[in-house]
């Protein structure tokens, strides 16, 4: 009986399965991880090097408002238009021209020679980053034993809360530099300290380029999804570390369908599609608005007295890289939980987290100064804490898991297109809004946000946790419960 079993082909999912970790598996992790790691440090860098634009180029508030928006836009775009094409033309070619954008526009935003050209260039930036999502998310999903799937994509998600701090931390000590260089000269700190910033996010970038260039792998369920068993194999054996024969037998062409785009707006997958991107529309509405404004608001609540500009921007560059520390502690928090709490879970406790922290922010004003100081960082703390422990980590973790190979990448560009629309509204409207109606009501408006979210990710629920792909793509009962919780 026992040979019978074995004698029997296994498909590509079961050998997944069954095998460790191998090389490849944490290179390709390594890779994503690179790549969300540059989107972090480009999009948040900004939020520091912005004061030193805004006097460089002497912008109104609408250019500052489209110099901070540009990437999040491009990314809307990038997102959109890039993960359809991603499953026509494979996960692999893709990144080869992703990271090609990615340095070019990158060196384009440190050499800019006026706002316009900056905007433009942060804007094919964001294309870039757009792209980096669905490919990313497709990439370890398809390639990873389930058993570590929700670990190892929020793991590789982590790094965008590593490249935030980053861009913190490198704000902050090129600000040091130029105080040291060049002491009393704040011409010089204003014309280009700014540039040394953004130019620090193009060194990341050719590292990752060259990471990528080490070695060339496609998702053997990309090739299984297409028909092409001879490229799967060699795929599948690579990835596994040992032979591999994938057959029409093993994995039938029907397990794989080919899917239109218009697929993830049917009645299968419409419900699917809303749990992937309205919540995650919310939460980027704050996230963003919050995030990329961090010095900004820490000026405003926190280090309101400080007379000198620039001791104002140090003050703020080095509360940043604190408060970005607990981004970090919440990501670490989801590695350990995701498994075990389950998606649906971290996500909506995330969410109501989330609106905890931006009401400690909101209550921080009108108190004493010694007292506001300590709301303010209590504030950052929860919020941080709690949005990537749940929602900022889920989020881009269901875009991935549920939708099936043929259109993974466009539905988890999609849902990250709808999320980068949240984003855009939330850093372009943040300024207008907070002129408008005071921080105190914008914070307590975005904590009704986060709660929406909270409601709709139990109204869509569907939880994925302990199901292999083929599993969830199978589930049609949107309240399905896994066998087990465990991890």
């Amino acid at each position: 009986m026992l040979e019978t079993v074995q004698a029997q082909p296994q498909s590509f999912e079961q050998r997944l399965d069954n095998v460790p970790l191998t090389r490849v598996m944490w290179l390709l992790w390594a890779l994503s991880a690179g790549l969300i790691a540059l989107d972090g440090f480009d999009f948040f860098i900004i939020g520091v090097a912005l004061p030193f634009l805004e006097r460089d180029f002497d912008l109104g508030p609408g250019q500052v408002g489209a110099i901070a928006v540009a990437a999040i836009a491009g990314s809307l775009v990038g997102s959109l238009t890039l993960g359809p094409i991603t499953d026509r033309v494979g996960r692999q070619r893709m990144l080869i021209v992703d990271i090609g954008l990615f340095v070019l526009a990158t060196l384009g935003t440190a050499l800019a020679w006026n706002a316009a050209s900056l905007i433009a260039f942060r804007f094919l930036v964001g294309v870039a980053i757009g792209a980096d999502y669905p490919i990313s998310v497709a990439y370890i999903t398809e390639n990873v034993p389930s058993r570590w799937r929700g670990r190892m994509v929020i793991g590789a998600f982590t790094f965008q809360a590593v490249g935030a701090m980053l861009g913190a931390i490198a704000g902050l000590a090129i600000l040091h530099l130029f105080e040291v260089a060049y002491p009393g000269s704040l011409d010089m700190v204003v014309r280009y300290s700014w540039r040394w910033m953004l130019g620090v996010g193009l060194g990341l970038a050719i590292a990752v380029g060259l990471l990528r260039l080490s070695f060339l792998l496609e998702s053997p369920r990309y090739h299984i999804a297409r028909g092409e068993y001879d490229e799967a194999s060699k795929a599948a054996t690579l990835l596994l570390d040992e032979p591999v024969a994938l057959t029409p037998e093993t994995d039938p062409p029907e397990r794989e369908p080919a899917l239109p785009y218009s697929a993830i707006f049917s009645d299968r997958y419409r419900r699917r599609t809303l749990l992937a991107s309205l919540p995650w529309f919310l939460q980027d509405i704050a996230t963003y608005g919050i995030g990329i404004f961090t010095p900004t608001i820490l000026a405003a609540l926190a280090f309101a007295g400080e007379s000198d500009f620039l001791h104002q921007a140090i003050a703020s560059a080095r509360g940043s890289a604190f408060v970005d520390l607990f981004l970090i502690a919440g990501f670490l928090i989801a590695v350990l939980l995701v498994e075990r709490a389950g998606r649906m879970r971290l996500q909506i406790v995330g969410f109501v987290g989330m609106a905890v922290g931006l009401g400690i922010l909101a209550a921080s004003q009108g108190v004493s100064s010694d007292l506001r100081l300590l709301l303010v960082f209590a504030g950052f703390l929860v919020f941080n804490l709690t949005m990537n422990a749940g929602p900022n980590a889920t989020t881009f973790l269901l875009s991935g898991e549920v939708f099936p190979t043929a259109i993974r990448a466009s539905g988890a560009g999609f849902a990250a297109a709808i999320a980068k629309a949240g984003a855009v509204l939330g850093t372009f409207g943040l300024p207008i809004l907070q002129t408008r109606l005071g921080v105190s009501w914008l914070l307590l408006g975005l904590a009704l946000i986060c709660l929406l979210a909270a409601a709709l990710t139990f109204a869509l629920r569907l939880e994925t946790t302990g199901l292999s792909l083929e599993a969830v793509d199978a589930a049609e009962n949107p309240l399905h419960l896994p066998p087990s919780q465990g991890g």
